[in-house]
């Protein structure tokens, strides 16, 4: 089942005089995170944007009712979130937390090869690690090697034949 709340970042500190937080992004980056007019809190309490800009790697938030730099002192440490349904992401593109715990599956034998466990953004395209028995395995997520990706089913199809080899110590 999908979170309907996605983690996005974490608030790192206080900015200025006027209740200002910085906060590290979690998300595609910082960018991303300043176009959204509202954030979440841990439980799921809507906190609306005043105004958002990046500077360097983090995004500065000025959130409604946050006036003060003691009032956004008090927010130092807190997880943020945004609504899964505030975003419209293009056909192909996922939430890391999406892939998280799919079953690597070899898209002709139906061979399971172990779960993605983490995602990493190298720039040209994404490496999924793959875990199973202990064992971590890194696949590029490009075309010819992760030609579908099934989220209804919990299923990421990899094709073994371009990647050869990187399995085979399994058997």
């Amino acid at each position: 089942m999908k979170k309907e709340y996605l983690e996005a970042g974490k608030i790192v500190g206080v900015h200025g005089l006027k209740g200002e937080v910085k906060i590290d992004p979690w998300c595609d980056g910082p960018e991303f995170l300043s176009r959204f007019k509202r954030l979440f809190d841990k439980n799921e309490n809507e906190i609306k944007i005043e105004r958002a800009r990046v500077q360097k790697n983090i995004v500065i938030v000025k959130f409604r009712g946050i006036d003060t730099p003691e009032d956004a002192e008090k927010m130092r440490g807190c997880v943020i979130y945004i609504y899964r349904k505030d975003v419209r992401l293009p056909e192909g593109v996922y939430f890391v937390q999406d892939l998280i715990g799919l079953e690597a599956v070899d898209i002709d034998s139906k061979e399971s090869y172990g779960r993605i466990t983490d995602v990493f953004q190298t720039g040209a395209n994404d490496v999924y690690q793959i875990t199973k028995d202990g064992k971590d395995h890194l696949i590029p997520k490009i075309p010819d090697v992760v030609p579908e990706i099934d989220l209804d089913n919990g299923i990421v199809y990899i094709n073994t034949k371009i990647i050869g080899g990187l399995f085979e110590d399994e058997n």
